[in-house]
């Protein structure tokens, strides 16, 4: 690719997901696979309900011996058994006979019912609750009210959860219910984080005369951890050859399964990046049509996938946000790549250059739609923009004015207060 190409954003991402493959699979305890995606399918061993059992706390008896019971006109019943969760009745409801019975516990041998407590004389609030001998029982119910029947949610040789579903919090809970202790998943990317450039130092440091703190570094680590990834921190590289080979092969020792820089990739004179993976795998220098960010690199260091950043924070961060991000999801086993959007109605007017903008912005809910805001002055070193910002604005290739009720798209980072 020549040098000095200018590529579209949509034309660069495509070539960073070309170029980055799903990795492999672990297996990992069940607490561990939150926010993983699963490589192969669960099946049911098991029936969900395994056994009939009450949904309230209340009575199990025959729904005929109470038809046309109300307040006025109760059925009385004898009371043969107190049956608790997790105990295994043994006692038989006949006619005239009912069982007191706890949520979740097993459907004595009769019982086709279950009438809740508050339908009964029972002082179910009293903190004793002595087992009477007879309840009185004050409306009807029908035969399988109240019961959970067994398979009523999964039977066995169910697929319960195809390959590539992500795992939630409720997907943790249907693998506890189903015995699945151990989880195969997608292995979790390793990402090594790079910052380069003489005039970085450490954040403990005082400032000093051209010295500036390593921000990047921290930032892309935090945003590799945000999304469930593993930050390899390598620290930073001086503008030299020597320097950026040393932190990348230690980069390769940690297992690194993608290498991400900030800085060291455009065109100046110690933009030293590109004679590293010249010489030690491929590079394609390219100039993207976007703002904030212009510089990216793309290639491979010794066989590993290489992002190279721009080297402002802004713009190194937003870049992160259209390439780093939709790539490390998909090493992750990941379909959906993209942040959401949202239609908005901007609130003020906006001057850009041409190239496709992405505007650091509020936007908030609005009756059914929602509207944006600038978070004032977009310098591609203003970090504190971001920091107010929950989403940013994409201004179209080609257009340079947007005006007040112009309707743009949002990638919403963070969704408005109240919205859900």
């Amino acid at each position: 690719m020549a040098e000095q190409e200018y590529l579209t954003v949509k034309e660069a991402l495509s070539a960073v997901l070309a170029g980055v493959s799903v990795l492999g699979e672990e297996v990992v305890a069940l607490p561990e696979a939150l926010g993983r995606v699963l490589t192969r399918a669960v099946v049911a061993q098991d029936n969900m309900p395994p056994f009939s059992n009450s949904s309230m706390d209340g009575y199990a008896l025959r729904a005929v011996d109470i038809e046309g019971a109300n307040g006025d006109n109760p059925v009385s019943l004898r009371v043969i058994a107190d049956i608790a969760a997790g105990s295994s009745p043994t006692e038989t409801v006949t006619e005239g006979t009912a069982a007191r019975i706890m949520t979740g516990a097993p459907l004595p041998r009769g019982a086709d019912a279950v009438i809740p407590v508050e339908d009964t004389n029972e002082p179910w609030r009293d903190a004793e609750r002595p087992l009477p001998e007879q309840i009185e029982i004050r409306r009807s119910v029908k035969v399988g009210d109240y019961v959970r029947h067994p398979g009523e949610d999964m039977v066995v040789g169910q697929e319960v959860l195809p390959a590539g579903y992500v795992i939630r919090p409720q997907e943790i809970g249907v693998l506890a219910s189903l015995g699945v202790a151990q989880v195969p998943v997608v292995k979790r990317p390793k990402v090594g984080i790079l910052a380069t450039g003489d005039e970085l130092i450490p954040v403990e440091e005082p400032l000093r005369p051209g010295k500036i703190r390593n921000s990047n570094g921290y930032t892309q680590a935090a945003q590799v951890r945000a999304m469930g990834a593993i930050a390899v921190e390598l620290g930073v590289a001086a503008d030299t050859e020597a320097d950026v080979l040393e932190k990348l092969v230690a980069g390769l020792t940690a297992g690194g399964d993608l290498f991400i820089s900030s800085a060291g990739v455009s065109v100046g004179a110690y933009d030293v990046v590109k004679a590293v993976l010249e010489a030690e795998g491929n590079v394609g220098f390219w100039r993207v049509r976007m703002r904030p960010g212009k510089p990216l690199a793309f290639g491979t260091f010794k066989g590993i996938p290489y992002l190279g950043l721009p080297g402002n924070p802004v713009s190194a961060m937003v870049s992160f946000e259209r390439f780093a991000r939709p790539a490390i999801l998909k090493m992750s086993g990941r379909m959906d790549l993209e942040r959401p959007t949202v239609q908005v109605v901007m609130q003020e007017e906006i001057h850009s250059d041409g190239r496709e903008s992405y505007i650091r912005a509020v936007v908030k809910r609005e009756g059914e739609g929602y509207t944006a805001v600038t978070t004032g002055g977009q310098g591609s070193h203003m970090m504190t923009s971001l920091v107010k910002a929950n989403a940013l604005v994409v201004i179209p290739e080609g257009v340079k004015y947007v005006t007040p009720g112009e309707l743009l798209q949002a990638l919403m980072i963070d969704w408005p207060e109240g919205v859900f």
